[in-house]
């Protein structure tokens, strides 16, 4: 790869991590909200570099212009005439994600990721706070997992809960899951937590969807016997939410 094409690369890869982070939230595919300011200056920084490159390799060598009135080689160059300083032809590979960047985005983690990963367990909860008489109780997946497998007072049963996921096909063709993904940093970290949805047809696989349902009777409540599951009521499709990568009530939309 000669030198004008590492140029190439510095500044497209900052243009693509730019247009990605601060003119689009194409980010939020890959990483966390809180992850954008950095990007941002990586991206900045990316293309100052390709900048201040470009501007270097418009000046005249002079040790080499020196080199060659003196009737010596350059530098950089053997006996035969030619430079051994190249960067290798892997680094051409580096065109590939910066041109994604800006040219085809991958999409987001869904089904695809939650339907060939074990769901992450839940973690031990001794106290639950009462659920607040509204109804139905707005909840997340992981809570109404935990209130289903461990509290003892039974408080979820009989009462219309609302949880927000994306669709996710069972593998064996026998029903769906309302699905989240979670992410500490970014998507190679990712797990899911998924809730087995009764009674509805599913949607399309990734499809964000409003569920309103009640607890599927399936084991003992409040143990672990218990089954992570809804007898579904009614099913709204909605926007993917901001907070799409966290098991958390959805935030405004993306779009």
């Amino acid at each position: 790869m000669k030198r004008p094409f590492q140029i190439v690369v510095l500044v497209l890869g900052g243009v693509g991590l730019l247009h990605a982070s601060l003119f689009t939230d194409l980010y939020l595919n890959y990483v966390k909200a809180g992850m954008r300011p950095l990007l941002i200056a990586s991206g900045a920084l990316l293309l100052l570099l390709g900048v201040a490159e470009a501007w270097s390799h418009r000046k005249p060598d002079e040790g080499s212009a020196h080199a060659e009135q003196h009737g010596h080689e350059p530098a950089g160059e053997t006996g035969h005439g030619h430079s051994h300083a190249s960067v290798p032809r892997v680094a051409w590979l580096l065109f590939l994600p910066v041109l994604s960047l800006l040219f085809y985005a991958p999409p987001a983690l869904g089904a695809y990721t939650a339907s060939r990963e074990t769901p992450q367990e839940v973690t031990q909860q001794e106290h639950f706070d009462a659920l607040p008489p509204t109804s139905p109780v707005p909840i997340t997946l992981t809570d109404f997992t935990r209130r289903v497998q461990q509290d003892r007072k039974r408080a979820i049963k009989g009462r219309t809960v609302e949880m927000t996921g994306f669709v996710t096909p069972d593998k064996e063709g026998s029903g769906w899951y309302l699905t989240r993904i979670i992410i500490s940093c970014c998507a190679a970290d990712a797990q899911s937590v998924k809730v087995r949805m009764y009674g509805a047809v599913a949607l399309p696989a990734n499809t964000w969807v409003s569920v309103l349902g009640t607890w599927h009777p399936a084991g003992v409540l409040g143990t672990s016997t218990a089954s992570a599951a809804l007898d579904v009521g009614s099913v709204r499709k909605v926007a993917r939410p901001v907070n799409g990568y966290t098991d958390a009530l959805p935030l405004p939309t993306t779009r």
